[in-house]
């Protein structure tokens, strides 16, 4: 699987919108996942095929991620992995790309995703999340 025929191009990035990227899963490419533990616990990508690392464990142990496979990118946001996305390319990396909008826009599309109810976050900003409270009787 090659991604060099699909996605939007952009400043030489490929970048696919949630919906080609659940597709090009389905096909075998295997999702980078960026996310904090606590994030990937309440809201996860649905595949098998998952890698899961930090933006600093990739840029310091690269070489262990397989270029043989087609590998999509994510993180909450798409501002990350776009970064990641840039570094895997200049690393030598010919088969990636990045996923627009992360798992916001994964989950706004309706698309699968596995949901684990008591890892929900809460909190008036995105700097304050936390997991809820549980009240004891």
């Amino acid at each position: 699987m090659i991604f060099k025929q699909s996605g939007m191009k952009i400043n030489g990035i490929i970048n696919f919108s949630p919906r080609k990227a659940f597709e090009e899963c389905e096909s075998g490419a295997v999702i980078l996942d960026l996310r904090r533990e606590n994030e990937i616990k309440y809201k996860g990508f649905p595949f098998e095929s998952i890698i899961i690392a930090r933006p600093d464990e990739v840029r310091k142990d690269y070489e262990k991620l397989p270029k043989a496979k087609a590998i999509i990118v994510a993180d909450n946001a798409g501002i990350r992995s776009k970064e990641i996305t840039l570094f895997l390319l200049e690393k030598g990396f010919e088969n990636v790309a990045n996923l627009i909008g992360g798992m916001f826009e994964w989950d706004k599309d309706n698309l699968p995703i596995k949901v684990n109810n008591m890892e929900r976050l809460n909190g008036s900003c995105l700097c304050q999340m936390r997991k809820p409270r549980v009240e004891r009787q």
